[in-house]
C-alpha cells in the first residue's frame, strides 16, 4: 500500500510570488486528480514585492476564489496565506481578525521579511547571517529561530508550519513538541530540495503530523508531490501520520475521484 495525497495545501497565485493565476492553479490541481488545493500567497511584510501589498488582500482573494470555485464542483477550494513570523515573540504579518476568516493558515520563517522592531531586524535576520560564518553564533540564531516559531504556534492557530529549517536552522524536535501540543502539522517541502530526512525521522517521533506540499510557485507544479511522498514512504510513514494522505494502491501523488470524504482542513478559533 502506497500513500496517496489528495491535497496540496501550499500554491502560491500571481497575488504574492506566482507566476500564474488562480485559476490555473484550480485548473492543475484538477488535472492531477486532487481533491482539495489551497491559495496561500505570501504575507505582506515579504521583501522585494513577494508578498500581498496589504492584509486585506487576502480577503479579496478569498472571495474571489468563491466565485471560481463552482467551476470546479470535485475540488475544495480553500483561501488562505503563508504568513510570515515578524518578531521573537511569534508575532505574524497578518491580523488574527484576517486570519479567523481565511480557510487555512500557513506560517514560515524566512529571511527575506521585514521584521516587526529594530531588536528583530537583529534578532531575525541579522543574527543569522553572522551565523553562516561563525558557528558559536549560529548556534545561538538556532536558539532564537526556534523560539521564535514556537511562540507563533503557541499564540495562534497555525495549521502548517513552512519548510521548518530551511536557510534558518531550528530544533526540529523542539518545534515538533509544540506543534504536536497545538494541532499544527509541520510540512515536507517538495519544492525546496531541503527534503531532510533527518528532519522528517526527528519529528516524527514526536508524534507530531506531516503535510506533503508542493509549495508551488507556477501552475505547472502543483501537485507535483513526488518528492516528498518518496521521503515519507522511505521512512515508514502511514497515511495517518500525514494530513492530506490517504493509503491506496497506486504509489502517486494524487488520490482523485477515488476518495469520497473531503478534506477536514478549515479555520478554528484563534487564540490570543
Amino acid at each position: 500500500m502506497g500513500i496517496e495525497v489528495f491535497a496540496d495545501y501550499h500554491t502560491h497565485s500571481e497575488y504574492s510570488h506566482g507566476r500564474g493565476s488562480m485559476r490555473g492553479n484550480l485548473e492543475a490541481a484538477k488535472k492531477r486528480g486532487l481533491m482539495s488545493v489551497a491559495i496561500t500567497d505570501h504575507g505582506p511584510a515579504t521583501l522585494f514585492g513577494m508578498g500581498v501589498k496589504r492584509e486585506e488582500v487576502l480577503l479579496t482573494i478569498k472571495t474571489k476564489l468563491r466565485a471560481l470555485e463552482h467551476h470546479y464542483p470535485e475540488l475544495q477550494v480553500l483561501a488562505g496565506v503563508e504568513a510570515n513570523v515578524v518578531s521573537l515573540k511569534g508575532d505574524l504579518d497578518v491580523s488574527d481578525e484576517v486570519l479567523a476568516q481565511l480557510d487555512i493558515v500557513l506560517v514560515g520563517l524566512h529571511p527575506t521579511v521585514e521584521p516587526r522592531t529594530m531588536r528583530d531586524v537583529a534578532g531575525i535576520i541579522g543574527i543569522n547571517a553572522l551565523g553562516r560564518f561563525v558557528p558559536a553564533v549560529n548556534r545561538w540564531a538556532r536558539i532564537l529561530n526556534t523560539r521564535a516559531l514556537v511562540n507563533a504556534v503557541e499564540r495562534h492557530r497555525i495549521d502548517i508550519i513552512t519548510h521548518p529549517g530551511w536557510k534558518l536552522d531550528i530544533d526540529t524536535r523542539a518545534l515538533a513538541r509544540a506543534c504536536r501540543a497545538r494541532g499544527t502539522a509541520l510540512e515536507i517541502n517538495a519544492a525546496h530540495g531541503f527534503l531532510s530526512r533527518r528532519f522528517v525521522e526527528v519529528a516524527a517521533a514526536e508524534g507530531v503530523r506531516f503535510a506533503i506540499s508542493s509549495d508551488a510557485h507556477d501552475p505547472n507544479q502543483v501537485g507535483r508531490l513526488e518528492a516528498g511522498v518518496a521521503v515519507a514512504q522511505a521512512l515508514g510513514l502511514k497515511a495517518d501520520q500525514i494530513i492530506n494522505a490517504k493509503e491506496g494502491v497506486r504509489q502517486g501523488t494524487a488520490a482523485g475521484s477515488q476518495g469520497n470524504s473531503k478534506p477536514e482542513i478549515g479555520r478554528r478559533e484563534v487564540v490570543g
